[in-house]
Order: structure tokens, then C-alpha cells, then sequence
């Protein structure tokens, strides 16, 4: 399967994952991704897109400014 957006080849890689809220930004890191060679976009499986859901909910409500996690510390 080729990139959605230029077609271009996909390749394994890890990516940070930056979600900006309204009361903090949640940045995950080492995300396991699929990213385009040609234009840098990234992908994420189904069930790593499930794991940043969860992730992200579980910590919204707790995060007032900024917070970091690596995500292979926060899957089990």
C-alpha cells in the first residue's frame, strides 16, 4: 500500500504524537508508525491509534500544561 496522500512508498519508522488541548498539550513519543518516504507523512496502525486514544483520555483530565510519555512505557 502506497502513502493516501502522494502514493509514495511507506516505510516502519516512529513518530512523536502531539495532541494540543485546550488546558495542555500531550506529547507521546516513539510512536510506531508507517511514514511516506516521499512526502513524510505518517500512519498509524488500528491498534496503535486505539492505544494513543486510550492514552490521551486516561491523562486529559490530569495534565494542566505539558506532559511527555514514551509510548512503549504506556502499552502493555
Amino acid at each position: 500500500m502506497g502513502c493516501f496522500f502522494c502514493k509514495g512508498t511507506l516505510k516502519n519508522s516512529f513518530t512523536n504524537h502531539v495532541v494540543n488541548l485546550q488546558n495542555c498539550i500531550i506529547i507521546i513519543k516513539n510512536v510506531p508508525c508507517e511514514e511516506c518516504t516521499q512526502c513524510g507523512e505518517t500512519f498509524y496502525s488500528d491498534d496503535v491509534a486505539e492505544q494513543l486514544e486510550e492514552i490521551v483520555n486516561k491523562f486529559k483530565k490530569m495534565v494542566r500544561d505539558v506532559a511527555i510519555f514514551d509510548y512503549a512505557n504506556m502499552v502493555a
